[in-house]
């Protein structure tokens, strides 16, 4: 072996290694859409979802119902706050049967579903009495309960609709008759129709439209083939077309569509374009709460089917957005929760209830936007009137209840620990059980992974 002239062993010089790829840059966004992403998939996201936004949407319809009706009130000889005062009266009573509801086991819950349907048949049934029905706006749907209260027996038939039929078709899912297309149809559409017929009795179409869309969303979560879909699709807008070319009324309001001027042909279209011109004045931010115009006896029903209009007005764009993303909030939810589920009732009735919703909200936002006929239908939670606002509560504690009932978010809730140290009657002073253990979000996030959930 060679070595150096000074008798030195050759020095090793080192292997160059090629340089390390620098790790890419953190993107803000991208960091933001997995933190998002993460925040969707919580086992409790459904349950802050539909709690959270029915609370907001129901406050914030509170305020508006205040600001649209005062001018209603004054012109009746009523106090101000007159329609505040029942509207506020009834947000309290459902939200002790939304809390009721919320709390109730599923069996208990299938249980009342015979009793609601029984119940909400006998009235509908009872206001085609004469001297019991009342007329409003040309529709009798009413029941006068004494003084200033009424009741409106349709709106319960939604809620017993839903129950009802979630119940009938998760019977049979257990005893594998849904593959028989009798066993689909009947007794659900028969029930239905029985429902649709003492509705249009009364003459009102809107809330026959809200019922024919839950039927569709039960037949729909049930599996109905194709064909039998749409035959019942079919059958369904027929009559719809029958009657409404058969009512001088309903041709007028579908003629109003797209409308800008009061007067659009052989239509009396002046709802329409003042809600039209209550949402253009708005502008981005609106006027400010209580500085709208149109309430002032331009728009008529401002305080119940086009409070929207109002809000438009009032809060501009960025209120309307906001509604309108609480609302997408709530279906989302809803279609969560009954994707979610293993229990069949759970599904179809939570199917059920956000078709209801959701599709309640879509008619009444479009007749205010002038994209569908106005159907006189409220905007859930947040239009004045009791009647609507007390059965779509309870079906939201129907949905908080499904949402608590999901393994993960069972797994999450009994993980909770109390925020204040530990559970009393555990051993030892509070100065002797050393420091506090916080309930964090990611002992949470931890608890809803080791019980399954993605």
């Amino acid at each position: 072996m060679s070595g150096s002239r000074t008798g030195r062993p050759p020095v090793q010089r080192a292997v160059r290694r090629p340089p390390s790829p620098r790790p890419p840059r953190d993107n803000p966004v991208r960091r933001l859409c997995t933190r998002a992403r993460k925040a969707w998939d919580r086992p409790l996201t459904a349950y802050y979802l539909i709690l959270g936004g029915s609370v907001l949407i129901t406050v914030l319809g509170l305020v508006m119902v205040y600001s649209a009706s005062q001018i209603t009130a004054l012109q009746l000889s009523l106090p101000g706050s007159y329609f505040f005062r029942k509207q506020f009266l009834a947000a309290a009573i459902g939200g002790g049967l939304m809390f009721a509801a919320s709390r109730m086991p599923v069996k208990l819950h299938r249980a009342l579903a015979y009793p609601i349907l029984a119940g909400a048949v006998f009235l509908m049934a009872l206001v085609q009495v004469p001297g019991i029905g009342m007329s409003v706006n040309g529709n009798q749907n009413w029941i006068s309960l004494g003084g200033s209260f009424q009741i409106q027996p349709s709106e319960f038939g939604k809620l017993a609709l839903v129950l009802w039929g979630a119940d009938l078709i998760a019977r049979k899912h257990d005893r594998k008759l849904l593959t028989q297309w009798k066993h689909m149809l009947v007794p659900l559409v028969p029930v239905a129709f029985l429902l649709l017929g003492l509705i249009m009795l009364g003459g009102d179409m809107g809330t026959a439209i809200i019922l024919t869309a839950i039927l569709f969303g039960l037949l729909w979560l049930a599996g109905a083939p194709t064909r039998l879909f749409v035959g019942v699709l079919s059958i369904a807008g027929l009559i719809g077309v029958v009657l409404i070319k058969t009512s001088p009324n309903r041709m007028a309001r579908l003629a109003c569509i797209g409308a800008t001027e009061p007067r659009s042909g052989v239509a009396d279209c002046w709802q329409a374009v003042h809600g039209i011109y209550a949402l253009a004045s708005g502008g981005l931010f609106g006027s400010g709460l209580g500085a709208s115009v149109e309430k002032w006896g331009q728009l008529p029903e401002a305080h119940t089917d086009f409070i929207f209009a109002v809000t438009g007005e009032e809060l501009g764009l960025a209120g309307t957005l906001s509604v309108l993303a609480l609302f997408a909030a709530l279906g989302y939810a809803g279609i969560r929760v009954a994707g979610r589920t293993e229990d069949p009732f759970v599904r179809y009735a939570a199917g059920g209830v956000t078709t209801w919703i959701t599709a309640q909200a879509v008619i009444n936002i479009g007749a205010v936007l002038g994209l569908l006929p106005i159907a006189g239908v409220p905007l859930p939670l947040f239009s004045y009137g009791g009647s609507a606002l007390l059965p779509t509560m309870f079906a939201i504690g129907l949905l908080i209840a499904f949402a608590r009932d999901e393994p993960a978010a069972r797994a999450a809730l009994a993980m909770r620990q109390p925020r204040f140290g530990r559970k009393r009657g555990a051993g030892g002073s509070a100065f002797d059980r050393g420091p506090r253990r916080w309930n964090t979000m990611r002992r949470r996030a931890s608890a809803a992974r080791s019980s399954g959930e993605r």
